[in-house]
């Protein structure tokens, strides 16, 4: 016999203590409550029953036969499981309710026994053999298991309302966390709406800044146009002006010429028998030599140190003028490396600038011919006499100008330029004392 068996003492009216119903019969009644159990709605289930529910069908009436027959003491739920056992039999419902005879039977004697019917005994078969005792011991076991998953349940039961109301608590600050979001949520957008309104009036002012900036260029185009007419205008006057001052200049000298012949006319004059270059006598010595400073002559070594010694010196040379009046023995190459090693010795102890300058070959590139202090240049579609003159004349009135040369040409233009013009001779000489 299981606990729950001697738990119940007595059962409802009209009904036999629990110990004195059969162990076959309370298998019975537990297996049609546990049919009957799957059967109702959630809200119908006792609340002792719920986690009975929740076991596999075969398994609610041996595993919950403790809480299953405990429930069956409460009338709401024996009358459900009543209710059930008389759809499924009408005529042995229709024969315990006085309407014919009844024959003992297992599934009437259960009928009656829900029924609360006093002849329940009686209808419980005696040839039904007596459960053995070990099938009570195992089935007071069940109920013994039974029992204690209840407990375990109901324990899980208390832990799942603590994880539900720690789930609350979680629920509600994730709601505030929620409210907040939603709150800087709104900020933003409200923040947004405000950088888009001040990217709208930039956009705007950009706007009217590009139109006012158009017409601006229209205006200067405008400007452009009007200034491009008036040089226009400007240049055709010019040109007329130069034509009048033509027109004026040759009626000026047809009149001069005109004036010239009415005076030679006028005054009778005979025509000229002698000639300039008739009236000059030839000279009778050497020509005077040229002075430099101090009395010394341009041929005078010293008088080249002394103008190299001025403020910003520039020394230039007619390097093959040179080279062929001290060696011209030698070849091209080692007089012009002659040359320039000696102008680098003269430029290091004068500070004074040097600029070499030879005639170049057409077709070729310049040798390379290089010393510390001196300029070396080839002249390239010219002779280097030109590439002279063009240096004294790039230079800026005032300077101290040397340039060696004994080519009487080039001596009389760059003298006329304001230069002092040595001999060649005098540069070799100055060179071989170094």
């Amino acid at each position: 016999m299981d606990d729950a068996a001697r738990t119940d003492a007595a059962g409802p009216e009209g009904a036999a203590p629990a110990a004195q119903v059969p162990t076959v019969l309370r298998a019975a009644v537990v297996q049609r409550a546990a049919d009957v159990l799957g059967t109702l709605e959630p809200a119908e289930v006792p609340a002792s029953l719920r986690a009975v529910r929740q076991f596999a069908p075969r398994r609610r009436a041996s595993a919950g036969a403790g809480p299953l027959w405990s429930a069956l003491q409460d009338d709401v739920f024996r009358a459900r499981v009543a209710r059930s056992w008389t759809d499924a039999h009408p005529d042995e419902a229709a024969a315990l309710a006085g309407e014919g005879a009844v024959e003992p039977a297992l599934e009437v004697a259960v009928g009656a026994w829900l029924s609360h019917h006093p002849a329940w005994p009686a209808l419980v078969p005696r040839e039904a053999p007596a459960a053995p005792a070990q099938d009570v011991t195992r089935l007071a076991d069940r109920l013994a298991r039974s029992t204690a998953d209840v407990e375990r349940l109901r324990g899980e039961a208390a832990a799942a309302r603590d994880d539900a109301t720690r789930a609350r608590d979680e629920l509600a600050a994730l709601q505030r966390e929620l409210r907040r979001l939603r709150s800087d949520a709104d900020r933003a957008r409200s923040e947004g709406r405000r950088l888009t309104e001040e990217a709208a009036a930039l956009a705007a002012r950009a706007q009217e800044d590009r139109r006012a900036a158009a017409d601006a260029a229209r205006a200067a185009a405008d400007d452009l146009r009007a200034a491009q007419a008036e040089r226009a205008a400007a240049r055709a006057e010019l040109r007329s002006a130069r034509k009048l001052a033509d027109a004026r200049v040759r009626l000026l000298l047809d009149t001069i010429v005109d004036a010239a012949s009415g005076l030679r006319h006028e005054l009778a004059l005979p025509p000229a028998t002698d000639l300039p270059a008739d009236l000059v006598a030839p000279g009778t010595g050497r020509p005077a030599p040229r002075r430099g400073s101090r009395g010394r002559s341009v041929e005078d070594p010293a008088l080249l140190d002394e103008l190299l010694r001025q403020p910003w010196a520039h020394l230039l040379v007619d390097g093959y003028n040179v080279t062929k009046t001290g060696f011209a023995e030698l070849s091209l190459a080692d007089q012009r490396r002659r040359l320039v090693d000696g102008l680098g010795r003269v430029a290091g102890g004068t500070g004074a600038e040097v600029t070499c300058c030879f005639d170049g070959q057409p077709g070729q590139a310049p040798p390379v011919t290089q010393a510390r202090g001196v300029r070396v240049l080839f002249s390239v579609g010219e002779i280097a006499d030109d590439l002279l003159r063009r240096l004294v004349a790039a230079e800026p009135p005032g300077r101290v100008l040397v340039v060696v040369t004994s080519d009487q040409e080039v001596a009389r233009d760059v003298e006329g330029r304001g230069a002092w013009v040595v001999p060649s001779a005098t540069l070799v000489a100055r060179l071989q004392h170094l």
